[in-house]
């Protein structure tokens, strides 16, 4: 039975709803979850800029302040009923590693948990997010010559955020590994990528990570599986990696068990 729920957004989110704190614990509550983090996206680092259409893909810096210290008095309103994390989803942009300890270790001490993510692929030159929309992976996916080079690169990223010196507070967990497959049904890579997906796992393992088991991808049309799938989490199972169960909700309807 699933009790935690350790990847939520909340209204900081400027892709998401506008869906209450308390509502997303008030769901929470009701699926019978004891624990949950709030995980919203860090703002990014500075002199990055979102290459998203509305760059909306984080907080604003200017909101963190207010998101926790929001998310501190729900902790504290729900204490008798639920445990809340007070948490940030960072992402990990190749390039921005000095950039992302400082907002690590600004912000670090005030966390009870955090996530680290890849969204963002650097590619001659540019930075692009490769979950933005099946237009955005295709262009991607062309600029580097195959679908294959895509998945290789991401994986490659991911690998190098956890080795990555982000410092003291750097996340302790590593979000949805294959996030890449979001499109598979639409851009179907020709290899399987075990060995990646090996070495990835492997190094979670010696860096003593969890890995967030994320259920988003089975809402999404063009996946239709966990990130990762079942066959990856019962192997970092196998190997003694903590998996935590993450919706990735973005409304509290979204807050499900799967």
């Amino acid at each position: 039975m699933i009790i935690r729920d350790g990847h939520i957004h909340t209204p900081f989110c400027p892709h998401g709803s506008a869906d209450t704190l308390a509502s997303y614990c008030e769901q929470a509550i009701s699926l019978g979850l004891k624990t949950i983090t709030f995980a919203e996206h860090a703002p990014l680092p500075a002199g990055f800029s979102d290459p998203t259409p509305n760059q909306d893909s984080a907080m604003a810096a200017s909101d963190l302040n207010a998101y926790l210290q929001e998310t501190r008095a729900i902790k504290k309103e729900y204490a008798h009923a639920l445990d809340v994390l007070i948490g940030l989803e960072v992402d990990y942009i190749f390039g921005y590693e000095a950039e992302t300890k400082a907002l690590l270790n600004e912000v670090g001490p005030s966390l009870d948990d955090s996530i680290l993510s890849v969204h963002f692929l650097k590619v001659g030159g540019h930075y692009r997010c490769i979950d933005y929309s099946p237009e955005e992976f295709a262009a991607i996916a062309a600029d580097l010559g195959s679908t294959n080079a895509l998945y290789a690169l991401y994986y490659d990223t991911v690998l190098a955020s956890i080795c990555a010196d982000l410092g003291p507070y750097k996340p302790k967990r590593i979000g949805h590994i294959t996030l890449c497959k979001k499109f598979q049904k639409l851009y179907q890579a020709e290899q399987s990528f075990g060995q990646e997906i090996g070495a990835i796992l492997a190094a979670i393992h010696e860096n003593g990570l969890q890995l967030d088991y994320n259920y988003a991808g089975l809402t999404k049309p063009y996946c239709g599986e966990s990130y990762p799938p079942k066959e990856i989490a019962l192997q970092a199972k196998t190997m003694g990696i903590p998996l935590v169960y993450g919706s990735d909700a973005h409304s509290a309807a979204g807050l499900r068990m799967f």
